[in-house]
């Protein structure tokens, strides 16, 4: 069966600014988290395989800013999901999946 997330293009380009990536500097943590993510199989994650329910975010987009705030010593959800309003980085890393951090983490 196939999983359903919720899409996540770090390619598409922004009004303000005109690309996030401009902004995320080649040498920020958040390339080698997503890096090191992208190489736990999905398998590893609990996903909803049956199709039902809403949409999920994916998998290794949330540990990604799991890791990336614990690695930057913020630790409390709802201080992680405050913390992606403001961080640039983050923003990159998880467009548009901001405003479900704190029912994950």
């Amino acid at each position: 069966m196939s999983t359903r997330f919720v899409t996540i293009d770090r390619q598409t380009p922004m009004l303000m600014p005109p690309d996030l990536r401009s902004w995320v500097g080649e040498d920020d943590l958040v390339h080698f988290v997503l890096e090191a993510v992208e190489t736990v199989p999905l398998s590893r994650f609990g996903v909803n395989c049956r199709g039902s329910g809403s949409e999920q975010y994916p998998p290794r987009m949330m540990l990604a800013l799991v890791i990336y705030y614990y690695a930057n010593g913020i630790f409390g959800s709802r201080r992680i999901e405050r913390a992606t309003y403001r961080d640039v980085a983050v923003r990159y890393l998880a467009t548009p999946g901001r405003a479900a951090v704190s029912t994950y983490v």
